[in-house]
């Protein structure tokens, strides 16, 4: 599709008479409704100025790019208006505005009319182009200036092209500069592709290659590879939302917002080649979830990448609402019982945090599938494997049949089954015309996700799992001394074998998840500190090894080794991920060896912590909070003495400051 079939001689105003930015936006809002663009007035007014409260559209130069994309609009077009006077739009320079160019789509647009908003916002970045169209007196000039800019534009991007094509036939040049960045706002219709282009050409004037992936309304193009990455002397991200950093590990980056791409695309290449950027350092537990994603390949890697999506957004309610109910149970033994005004706060907030567990674990898992018209069967369906018969207060019977709630379990299996629905719909929907493309993300998928997850959840997945939950519970309760002894040895060990991957994770879902089921639970209750004394051994048995074994260590070691008292005291297992790199063979095992012994003191004298997080910062909370500090340490010395004696002294010839 080409610009002139998104602008329109109707759809210009030559000469606004507003004098402000509100009569601006209703002066072309009434031109878009008088020639059928919007259907409704006030509800599209709305979402300008939502976008507008936003960030201004004013993006300096004297152009503001007004703009919206909904259910009010009948037809993708650019609506274009010139003020003679100027109108102060709040703009990102401070100056007047002399050219508008309010962009619409509807919900439904396809991504041809996408491209050709996207073309026409680069074009604006020519300055000869903006200045031409101050000029122009009639609608007709309008079209014929973006028509040969268009031309013109299209003939350098097709010579581009070509070149790349040549230079990639080559051997790549390593010493040329290359910069990588990605460019994305919340709406992704303009800004996305403007910023692309002023990082281009103001990597052009200077003769540094740029290559920008842009995250707009059509999804991800021009996606940067690799190598493109590992040879980039650096990476810009202008951006207003999240984009995918774990990939920029170790690379000098600057993060700016995306009219920054716009309006200083040269102080932000200036700080990546004067070396002003920062150097971006993914955390420790990503880069582990990310390399046991990269060597599973497969079915397991996808399995397990979005079981994780749901429960790192579990996670905050597990922990928060896990301490506060924690505490409100300290409370409830030692400072006025069950009818004080402080248990009866803390605990009901506990419990409301506790209530969103499961249906948040189930509609990120379904999210991570099915994108966001999953979220909402998901969450659905993880509520209802959640409750029984108005469990939580709520007066809602969807488990008549049910004897326990599906629980945490069902609440994974609704969040797959979810996710894989929305999959299947969206299959079945393909070949619908485009004219109906609206409907699906309105209409068809949130009624018919909704139906058959219900149906699926009710008579199948809460009869199931809720008999297996039940059964579960039970037998742990049940446990004897030695059985819950070895339970916890393996649990703990599990937490050292990877240290913040798959078996790490396995682990501690096991034990939150038993926790999250009943939180009064005794059983539940040791599996958490088991799970903890595990996590913590790792960390600390560096840091005494780094401390009391010196030459098995180099000097860069022996530094990370003091912050990992602190990380260790802080349950942050992953702390000691450098060193299990480094030499995987004896530290992985010496670790293994010293959490399981932490979990076996654990589960033989049945410490409990009902909290799923903070370490020995929770020491409080635990029934015996002598032995759970010494369970710890017994386990850390063992893994520190395990490591100091079996690894093999290091030559390290860079000194620190107490070897000079």
């Amino acid at each position: 599709m080409r610009i002139k079939d998104i602008l329109s001689t109707e759809s210009m105003i030559m000469d606004l008479k507003a004098t402000n930015k509100e009569d601006a936006i209703k002066e072309m809002a009434d031109l878009e409704v008088k020639t059928g663009i919007v259907n409704n007035e006030d509800e599209f007014i709305k979402s300008i100025w939502a976008r507008e409260n936003e960030s201004t559209t004013g993006i300096g130069g004297g152009i503001a790019m007004p703009h919206a994309r909904n259910k009010y609009i009948n037809k993708a077009r650019v609506l274009f208006a010139k003020s003679k006077k100027g109108i102060d739009y709040n703009s990102l320079d401070g100056q007047p505005v002399h050219l508008f160019f309010m962009i619409t789509a509807p919900a439904g647009a396809d991504n041809t009319h996408l491209q050709a908003l996207a073309k026409l916002s680069g074009l604006l970045i020519n300055p000869d182009l903006v200045e031409a169209l101050k000029k122009a007196e009639k609608p007709e000039e309008v079209i014929d200036l973006f028509e040969k800019a268009e031309a013109k534009k299209d003939a350098e991007d097709k010579a581009a092209a070509e070149k790349k094509k040549a230079e990639a036939a080559k051997s790549a040049d390593a010493n040329k500069p290359l910069i990588v960045g990605v460019t994305a706002c919340i709406n992704g219709i303009a800004h996305t592709y403007m910023a692309q282009e002023a990082l281009i050409k103001a990597g052009k004037k200077r003769g540094i290659e740029v290559r920008i992936e842009t995250n707009g309304s059509e999804g991800v193009k021009d996606q940067l590879t690799p190598d493109e990455i590992k040879r980039a002397k650096g990476v810009i991200i202008a951006s207003d939302k999240k984009v995918d950093m774990l990939r920029f590990d170790g690379k000098k980056l600057v993060n700016r917002p995306v009219v920054d791409g716009i309006n200083k695309p040269d102080e932000l290449i200036d700080d990546i080649m004067n070396g002003k950027a920062e150097v971006y350092h993914a955390s420790a537990a990503d880069k582990s979830e990310a390399k046991s994603e990269k060597s599973s390949g497969g079915v397991w890697s996808s399995i397990y990448r979005n079981l994780m999506n749901g429960v790192s957004h579990m996670l905050p309610f597990v922990i928060g609402g896990g301490i506060l109910m924690a505490i409100s149970f300290i409370v409830e033994n030692y400072a006025g019982g069950a009818k004080s005004p402080a248990f009866i706060f803390l605990n009901s907030a506990g419990n409301l945090a506790f209530a969103f567990m499961v249906p948040i674990l189930s509609a990120y898992i379904a999210e991570s599938i099915g994108d966001l018209p999953a979220l909402m069967p998901g969450l659905v369906g993880g509520y209802m494997a959640a409750i029984v018969n108005g469990t939580n207060g709520l007066q809602v019977n969807v488990q008549a049949h049910a004897t326990s709630p599906a629980g945490f379990l069902g609440g994974i299996a609704a969040g797959f089954i979810a996710g894989y629905l929305i999959v299947g719909l969206k299959k079945l929907f393909a070949k619908l015309p485009k004219s109906v493309e609206g409907m699906k993300p309105m209409l068809l998928y949130p009624i018919l996700g909704l139906l058959f997850i219900a149906l699926i959840i009710y008579y199948i997945i809460n009869p199931i799992f809720s008999s297996i939950n039940f059964a579960i519970t039970h037998f742990l309760n049940g446990m004897g001394t030695g059985n819950l002894v070895v339970l916890t040895a393996i649990l703990a060990g599990m937490m050292a074998i990877d240290m913040g991957g798959p078996f790490n994770k396995a682990a501690y879902v096991f034990a939150s998840g038993a926790f999250a089921n009943d939180p009064k639970s005794a059983t539940a209750a040791v599996m958490m500190a088991a799970v903890m004394v595990g996590g913590m051994v790792p960390p600390f048995a560096t840091a005494i090894g780094t401390a009391f074994f010196k030459n098995k260590f180099t000097a860069g070691e022996r530094r990370a080794g003091i912050s990992n008292w602190i990380l260790g005291f802080s349950f942050i297992t992953e702390g000691a991920i450098p060193f299990a790199a480094s030499d995987p063979g004896h530290v992985i095992p010496s670790c293994v060896i010293g959490s399981a012994v932490g979990g076996l003191l654990v589960g033989l004298w049945h410490i409990q912590v009902p909290a799923p997080h903070g370490g020995l910062w929770v020491s409080p909370l635990a029934n015996h909070i002598l032995l759970y500090f010494l369970a710890t340490i017994i386990g850390s010395i063992t893994a520190g003495l395990i490591l100091g004696f079996w690894k093999k002294p290091v030559k390290d010839d860079e000194p620190i400051e107490e070897d000079k």
